[in-house]
């Protein structure tokens, strides 16, 4: 258990150093875009698929988030992540960011779905 915990210690660490390494000008423009939708999505305190839904709601906290990260990573220059995770390390001393923007965002895709399931089952029953 306590290997767990040390993994998921690691990806929040290295989900913040993408976000400070995204800051960054050295960062090419693609690594910028797709590390932000990782970090967004990481530090969003609403999953786009809700824990309370058996299995696939794991899923996403499992496998999509360790694996953006690793995809981003790669995708930014070694000394830009080098000085990234330098200091979030000692930033992370502080708490863990929350992103609220992406869980709005997660919140009206969630919101959009269920009209237009609505709209849809309404439209069936006419």
């Amino acid at each position: 258990m306590e290997a767990w915990k040390a993994r998921a210690r690691k990806l929040k660490s290295e989900t913040y150093s993408l976000y400070l390494a995204y800051k960054d000008r050295r960062t090419p423009w693609y690594a910028k875009a797709f590390a932000a939708l990782v970090v967004a999505y990481a530090f969003s305190p609403i999953d786009l698929v809700p824990d309370f839904i058996p299995v696939l709601g794991y899923l996403d906290d499992l496998i999509l988030v360790p694996l953006g990260v690793a995809l981003a990573l790669k995708m930014i220059p070694t000394e830009v992540i080098e000085a990234a995770r330098a200091e979030a390390a000692t930033q992370m001393a502080s708490g863990k960011p929350v992103n609220w923007v992406a869980g709005v965002i997660i919140v009206a895709i969630w919101v959009g779905g269920l009209v237009l399931a609505i709209y849809w089952i309404a439209d069936l029953l006419r």
